[in-house]
């Protein structure tokens, strides 16, 4: 095979996993958007906490944060034997949507990460998360069990530090974000709608706060 093939084979690889083995490997793709006025809505720790959330695993606290980016709280998950931890707002559910939110890698050894689920219905869900123990930023689904979907080459994002999530899903295309970079792009069509939450996974003791959804409600 030619030089130009195999180049060309390398080239789809990389595709199928993100952007490339750094973002700028490739010409990122153009910003996916929700439809303009969609529904919005910012969730305050410091006067409303987490009343009417929905716990599925984990122990979520709302607790004094110095240094929290908006106001005097964070969520914080600090359970450390589960596989894996997650709380899901009461909003939604969504179909197309737009969520950020910032996170603390706290501590953990085995795992030091934040994610942010979506399209969550029945206990299955698409997850975006990053690791501040690996290199690595990623998609999964989990369906009884967590499959990967896409994956980018990162710096490690730092411990300790507020680091910025987004997740954009319109359609069956989903694409991440990692403190302001596009990094993840992709196309998945097996869940529709659902809510949105938060995630972590093994000991990661991780804050949370400034979460905002943004999106177009219907669906499951």
């Amino acid at each position: 095979m030619s030089r130009r093939g195999l180049f060309k084979i390398a080239l789809t690889g990389f595709g199928a996993y993100g952007l490339g083995s750094s973002p700028s490997a490739r010409a990122a793709p153009p910003e996916i958007k929700v439809p303009d006025g969609v529904t919005e809505q910012k969730f305050d720790f410091d006067t409303k906490g987490i009343e009417g959330w929905t716990l599925v695993r984990g122990q979520w606290v709302v607790e004094d944060f110095a240094g929290a980016p908006i106001g005097k709280k964070a969520l914080v998950q600090r359970a450390t034997r589960n596989e894996f931890n997650v709380i899901v707002a009461p909003a939604g559910p969504f179909t197309d949507v737009d969520i950020s939110v910032k996170f603390d890698p706290l501590s953990g050894k085995e795992d030091a990460s934040g994610g942010i689920v979506f399209r969550f219905t029945d206990g299955k869900y698409y997850v975006v998360r990053a690791n501040a123990l690996e290199g690595n930023f990623r998609l999964y689904y989990y369906d009884g069990g967590r499959r990967q979907l896409a994956s980018a080459s990162v710096k490690p994002p730092a411990l300790a530090q507020w680091h910025l999530l987004r997740v954009v899903a319109v359609g069956d295309h989903i694409q991440g974000w990692l403190d302001g970079a596009l990094l993840l792009d992709h196309r998945d069509s097996r869940f529709k709608s659902g809510r949105v939450g938060l995630w972590t996974k093994a000991d990661s003791i991780t804050a949370f706060n400034d979460f905002t959804i943004r999106g177009v409600t219907g669906g499951a």
